[in-house]
């Protein structure tokens, strides 16, 4: 029973993948036929992402109320459900419309589903469910592009998605006899079940704070390097746009790698090793970019970064238990996805002004900053909660 559910738990962090990367991949498309501004794009994101930063910070209470099995098929259903609108949509505010339960359905079953790996599997899953997710990432852009190849348009790619989160749907509903069984003890226990911790309450545990700017600096170096890498070696390195744009997929799949490799690292290794080893890598990557040699340098530094960045993720929030305690793990992990999410709709649009007034060029300080502020706050994490 426990190796179906962790199958099952694979299979979601694929399917919750799959949507994430379509907006961006049919936008081109979208805009056109529905008259909106290529700009507009931007909008429906941020909505997205102000759903999942609410449902991440009230992820400790539905779960205490839910439990987790509940939530995380509660949410996939409400994400399926989007997607059947984005398919349906004739019109840029029906998208904004449904962009709403989108971002809510990713945020909840984002927080939930990750505290519960961290609660019941071995670090190695965490980082192999995450490289699942990219597969997942880079999966959805594919099927959106044979939806238009085929002259069936954006709406058919949705419609895809959306049925294969149907199906997600019904097997996490038939499987929650086995979230059951493997309930928390803190929660299975009514003579010990807590009451969720409010914003105030977080913020004053021992290094709780820490954990929050580590994380949302985390994703801002992540979420910036993404959008702009190619930007950045097109007109700061001198490398053609074709070649810029293949080379800033490398370092989505230096990602992706990193987390299948991290896997077996982490057979032997533990979290905070795992952690500053991505951020050394993370240095060394930004080092590589900066220096004034060949493609080939610029492309080695964007995959260092990458596989850098692979491991941060996943062992911060399997190591949250371990700093924090069980009972008070999943209302950490939610109001770390908020900061995440926080992070990812704001420092990417800042360096856009950056290098919009100053100089694009300005894209390794920038995440040499935010590196080094990640570091920081992680060490103090470790002395606080030792």
């Amino acid at each position: 029973m426990v190796h179906l559910l962790l199958a099952i738990i694979y299979i979601a962090f694929i399917s919750l993948g799959l949507p994430d990367s379509l907006l961006g991949a049919a936008w081109p498309v979208m805009h056109e036929d529905l008259g909106a501004p290529l700009s507009y794009a931007g909008i429906i994101s941020m909505i997205i992402a102000f759903g999942t930063v609410v449902s991440s910070l009230q992820s400790d209470r539905l779960t205490l109320w839910l439990s987790t099995g509940k939530v995380t098929a509660i949410s996939v259903a409400m994400t399926a459900t989007a997607l059947f609108g984005f398919s349906a949509s004739s019109e840029f505010w029906m998208l904004c419309l449904w962009a709403i339960p989108y971002g809510l359905g990713a945020g909840g079953v984002d927080a939930a589903l990750n505290n519960y790996v961290a609660l019941h599997c071995r670090s190695w899953h965490m980082s192999w469910l995450h490289c699942m997710w990219g597969v997942g990432a880079a999966t959805g852009p594919y099927i959106m592009g044979m939806a238009l190849e085929m002259g069936k348009g954006w709406p058919a790619g949705y419609h895809i998605i959306a049925v294969m989160q149907v199906v997600l749907t019904i097997i996490l509903f038939a499987s929650l006899p086995l979230w059951k069984e493997r309930k928390d003890e803190v929660q299975a226990d009514p003579g010990h079940k807590r009451k969720p911790l409010s914003l105030r309450e977080i913020f004053r545990i021992p290094g709780a704070r820490e954990i929050l700017v580590a994380f949302f600096c985390y994703s801002a170096v992540e979420q910036t390097c993404g959008l702009w890498a190619s930007s950045f070696l097109n007109l700061s390195k001198g490398i053609s746009a074709e070649q810029a744009a293949s080379f800033g997929a490398m370092f989505f799949i230096g990602i992706t790698v990193g987390r299948a490799i991290n896997g077996f690292l982490a057979m032997r290794m533990h979290d905070e090793s795992m952690i500053r080893m991505g951020q050394v890598l993370i240095l060394f990557g930004i080092v590589t970019v900066m220096l004034p040699a060949g493609d080939a340098v610029a492309l080695a530094g964007l995959i260092l970064i990458g596989l850098g960045c692979a491991p941060i993720y996943p062992c911060i929030i399997h190591s949250t238990p371990t700093h924090f305690g069980k009972d008070k793990s999943q209302a950490i992990i939610g109001v770390q996805m908020a900061a995440a999410y926080i992070g990812t709709m704001l420092m990417p649009p800042l360096f856009g002004i950056l290098a919009n007034h100053l100089s694009i060029s300005l894209l390794p300080i920038y995440l040499l900053v935010l590196l080094a502020i990640m570091a920081f706050m992680h060490e103090r994490l470790i002395q606080k909660t030792r």
